[in-house]
């Protein structure tokens, strides 16, 4: 496995940040959201300069009842412009629903272990990608852009190691289809810098036309040192979750993603450019919170920015 590179090398001056809280935020939690209120956090991150969504999945509402709004949550947000909202298809099926609602792309997603898979989605991985060849015929000349997901490319609950090779042949697989964006997703958290050096390395290599985004869960405490890792390789874009919601139901252990508010103050702190407001992304995660009716993992909402300020007068002085 090669060295870690220079985090001065290859650095970006910009990085896409794409909210998944609406979809892998909440596909796990016990609190079903009004699709009303759904709408508003969406509202709330826009204001703040959210520009990319994946927005929702759909899947079948038997199997992960919180999404069961897609169609209805695509249209309660078409009023608003220069926003993309992307959606996750695990089959035809689902695409055809996708295409009917109006997204702007389709995520089109599959596990790099077979047992993962077969929980996730009740199909084997050469059964999703035979899928995936349909669903790029059924969409072609729609409009729609197709992108893929690897789960589990860091990492099976089941399974343990992932070989890279599986990785990078499904990949292979999506630029076939015409894909030219791929999400590597780090299901359980158990992605560490050097496993991000070699996943990227060997994917940029092995499909050089691919643009890799980086989707951490922070269950070890170590998603943004893997985002650190992602940045020195030059990787523009990262996927977070507001307040850090989210975890996979078919995956033991999978606790929430990185949160998106911690994510933009990092790049901020660092000077990359998200074209997001940190104080609204702050506001944004304590209206999750308090629609979730319980604190959620993310940090910066809790304390605020480095620089926030206390009035002396509200804070007690020691005594002795």
């Amino acid at each position: 496995m090669d060295a870690f590179p220079s985090a001065s090398d290859s650095r970006p001056n910009r990085v896409q940040v794409t909210e998944v809280g609406l979809r892998d935020g909440l596909q796990n939690e016990a609190v079903r959201l009004a699709t009303s209120q759904k709408a508003e956090l969406v509202r709330m991150l826009v204001n703040a300069g959210v520009g990319e969504f994946e927005l929702t999945s759909f899947v079948s509402p038997r199997a992960v009842p919180a999404l069961a709004d897609a169609a209805e949550l695509v249209a309660e947000l078409q009023d608003l412009e220069d926003v993309h909202f992307s959606a996750l298809v695990p089959n035809q099926r689902g695409a055809e629903r996708a295409l009917a609602a109006g997204v702007d792309s389709v995520v089109m997603f599959v596990s790099a272990s077979e047992s993962h898979n077969a929980k996730n989605v009740n199909a084997g991985v050469s059964e999703s990608l035979a899928s995936f060849e349909r669903i790029a015929v059924r969409l072609e000349g729609s409009g729609i852009e197709l992108r893929g997901a690897i789960a589990t490319s860091f990492g099976c609950p089941f399974e343990g190691d992932v070989p890279v090779q599986s990785v990078v042949e499904i990949a292979r697989r999506f630029v076939d289809l015409g894909v030219t964006r791929v999400s590597l997703g780090d299901t359980t958290g158990m992605a560490t810098p050097p496993l991000v050096v070699d996943r990227v390395q060997q994917l940029r290599r092995a499909t050089p036309s691919l643009s890799p985004a980086l989707h951490f869960h922070n269950t070890r405490g170590i998603g943004l040192a893997n985002v650190m890792q992602g940045l020195a390789l030059g990787v523009e874009r990262y996927e977070s979750s507001i307040g850090g919601l989210g975890g996979c139901p078919f995956a033991p252990g999978a606790t929430g993603n990185i949160a998106s508010e911690d994510l933009v103050y990092l790049l901020s702190e660092m000077g990359i450019d998200t074209g997001i407001d940190l104080q609204c992304m702050i506001d944004a995660a304590r209206f999750a919170s308090r629609l979730m009716g319980r604190p959620l993992p993310g940090q910066v909402s809790k304390a605020g920015p480095r620089l926030a300020t206390s009035d002396r007068s509200a804070v007690p002085t020691a005594e002795g």
